[in-house]
């Protein structure tokens, strides 16, 4: 089974190999079929990964799925968001993000550190063009001021969970691939598809 990942991000690329090792289906990037990226116009994480997924595939004609994920502050009113990736502006820089998300917590009035993953993945091919099967979940924790840890991307090294006792960036990646917003993605509404959805599920 193939599959196009409509994403040009390589941590999220090898994170999502991963993911899908075990199963019987090759992961193709959208990179290396030359799709032609699209503006994220979206205003909601489902918005920008549909828009993803049907651009990868109308000009691949192969089954898509695409990721669209960031972080979201209690206390800064769900900053980040969708703007996630970009938050310090662009070209993206995880380092510079963090460091940005850091100093307006810093300013906050809240007291708040909670915050959360949030992650929709949109599935797309002939028969789910018109209206695309959408995955959801959420990844709770907190942020630290203490960033540590070197096997994350993203936000990842000021993410800390409780139950851990550490960052996603201090997980050994096996696990995080057990636990994470996208390892736990539930299908909403139901779908039909196989071995890959059996994944998201």
């Amino acid at each position: 089974m193939k599959i196009v990942l409509a994403s040009s991000n390589k941590n999220k690329i090898k994170e999502f190999k991963r993911i899908l090792e075990p199963l019987d289906i090759e992961l193709i990037t959208q990179t290396e079929l030359g799709v032609k990226e699209v503006p994220e116009t979206g205003v909601s994480f489902e918005e920008n990964s549909i828009i993803k997924s049907k651009n990868a595939y109308m000009q691949t004609n192969l089954p898509t799925i695409a990721d669209d994920s960031g972080i979201e502050v209690d206390a800064l009113n769900g900053e980040p968001g969708i703007f996630s990736a970009r938050y310090a502006g662009e070209p993206s820089d995880d380092e510079e993000n963090n460091k940005l998300l850091l100093k307006n917590l810093k300013n906050s009035d809240s007291q708040s550190k909670l915050a959360r993953y949030q992650c929709v993945i949109s599935y797309v091919d002939k028969h789910y063009l018109e209206k695309p099967a959408v995955f959801h979940a959420i990844w709770e924790g907190k942020i630290t001021f203490n960033a540590k840890g070197t096997n994350g991307f993203g936000y990842d090294p000021i993410f800390y969970l409780d139950e851990y006792g550490c960052t996603s960036a201090e997980l050994d990646q096996d696990i995080k691939n057990e636990i994470s917003h996208r390892a736990i993605v539930e299908e909403k509404p139901p779908f039909e598809g196989g071995e890959l959805v059996n994944w998201l599920k």
